[in-house]
């Protein structure tokens, strides 16, 4: 590799001369918010044991973050028994003092007590960990997912669901999760997130009567949720300077998913409008397209925004992945940015040529920097440099072996790996690993006609 006689920075326009002009908290004040162990979960065919959350908890904490959902307890015994396991770890000081554990609620009295008697069971006080009450500030989901329920808890009868007007709705919404949020706080829970489901499809200014209801009634810190992956960044420069006003302080959780690949730059732009919390999940799982994934989230602030979170291990992402895909039995897609099996490898003759002189010619990302490899992959589109450098590379073995590395040699290898890689198309291998894949999938959950199965043996 040769080094550059002039810096990086002289050769390049770098892309934070593009990104200066924004604005973002202070970076010791930013803080990541893990969901992979509870919405990352959610994912199809997804399910982590208790004892895998526990080793990705421990993970997460070796990493640097500073929140990280759990569990759901009132969904199971396995999520009781993963939040027990995780706060038992902290005690014993396996996962760092300073991680804030927390545990997901719907509105009601019913599932805060299950995250308190699950803690009882273990000798825990309810404030050994947080929670996250589950609301919405979208005028869809207050009439036609929570109607309903929100009818039978104002003594209403049902039939007067899609007559009763928006507003009634919007404040038996805002009077259930205040009721739920006071609930709690007498628990003895003092750090209780407040989310709005859809909120990027909600009405702003309901939302901030919500919002300002939520933290009179004891609400610590607001989760802002994309639910359906919407948001674009004009989106979010709407919505979240109005609402960071309306908290007061109060901090904001942006917790964006990604059905149209935008949660890492929305993330972005919610933090450059005051949200201080990034809420993520390990390789992005979560439902339909996944949540806004950790390695793009905290690798675009970084190295394209020039916001290093202080404390976190970046070079620690692959492993993460690694982990992640193990217990999920999700791998990424190779070219998966950032983390991706295939990203810092290299085939095309072009590229490999300018890797062998720098590179940075190629690569603006290091991947030392995420804890993956370079390397080179041969075939169709191969040169003679990055045979070169391989064979340069094990010198010392084939010398022992009598082979001298010469431009002939070299010119021989390329023409056999190119014919090789030729009659490897031939064989129909790539198909059959496409098949196999989605096959494995498809068996990660349990499908409409095992159901079908079940039901009928029952």
């Amino acid at each position: 590799m040769i080094e550059f006689r002039e810096p990086l920075e002289d050769l390049i326009s770098h892309p934070k001369n593009f990104t200066k002009k924004l604005r973002f908290p202070d970076p010791s004040e930013i803080r990541i918010y893990d969901d992979t162990l509870r919405d990352g979960e959610q994912m199809p065919g997804v399910a982590f044991s208790p004892e895998q959350k526990l080793e990705l908890a421990k993970l997460l904490s070796d990493m640097g973050i500073h929140v990280m959902d759990v569990a759901f307890p009132m969904n199971g015994e396995s999520d009781r028994r993963a939040l027990q396991l995780i706060v038992q770890a902290q005690k014993k000081g396996e996962i760092r003092k300073d991680v804030e554990i927390l545990a997901m609620c719907r509105s009601n009295p019913a599932d805060i007590d299950a995250v308190v008697q699950t803690l009882a069971e273990i000798g825990a006080k309810p404030d050994d960990a947080s929670v996250l009450i589950l609301s919405t500030f979208s005028d869809l989901h207050i009439k036609y997912k929570l109607g309903k329920t929100l009818l039978k808890r104002e003594g209403k009868p049902p039939g007067q669901w899609l007559e009763t007007p928006l507003e009634f709705y919007r404040e038996a919404n805002s009077k259930m999760i205040c009721d739920a949020i006071r609930y709690a706080r007498a628990k003895g829970i003092s750090r209780v997130e407040f989310a709005s489901e859809d909120s990027s499809r909600g009405n702003l200014e309901y939302g901030v009567r919500w919002a300002k209801a939520c933290v009179k009634a004891g609400g610590t810190r607001m989760c802002f949720s994309d639910t359906c992956g919407v948001f674009t960044p004009e989106a979010v420069s709407h919505y979240i300077p109005e609402m960071v006003k309306a908290l007061d302080g109060v901090p904001m959780t942006a917790h964006f998913h990604n059905d149209f690949g935008l949660g890492a730059i929305n993330t972005v732009y919610a933090l450059s409008h005051g949200a201080t919390y990034l809420g993520v999940t390990a390789n992005g799982i979560g439902e339909r397209a996944g949540n806004t994934s950790i390695h793009q989230a905290v690798m675009v602030l970084k190295d394209l925004y020039g916001v290093e979170i202080p404390g976190f291990r970046y070079e620690k992402l692959v492993e993460l992945r690694k982990a992640v895909e193990k217990y999920s039995g999700i791998p990424v897609q190779p070219h998966e940015p950032i983390i991706g099996e295939g990203v810092f490898a290299h085939e095309s003759g072009i590229h490999t040529a300018a890797i062998v002189i720098n590179p940075a010619i190629y690569q603006f990302i290091r991947e030392d920097d995420v804890g993956a490899t370079r390397r080179f992959v041969f075939g169709k589109h191969s040169g003679t440099a990055a045979v070169e450098a391989v064979l340069r590379k094990n010198e010392k073995k084939l010398r022992k072996k009598g082979i001298e590395i010469t431009p002939g040699l070299i010119q021989k290898a390329l023409e056999r790996v190119k014919v090789m890689r030729e009659e490897k198309i031939k064989t129909g291998f790539y198909r059959k690993v496409i098949d196999e894949y989605y096959k494995n999938y498809e068996a990660l959950g349990i499908s409409e006609s095992e159901l079908i199965k079940i039901v009928m043996e029952i």
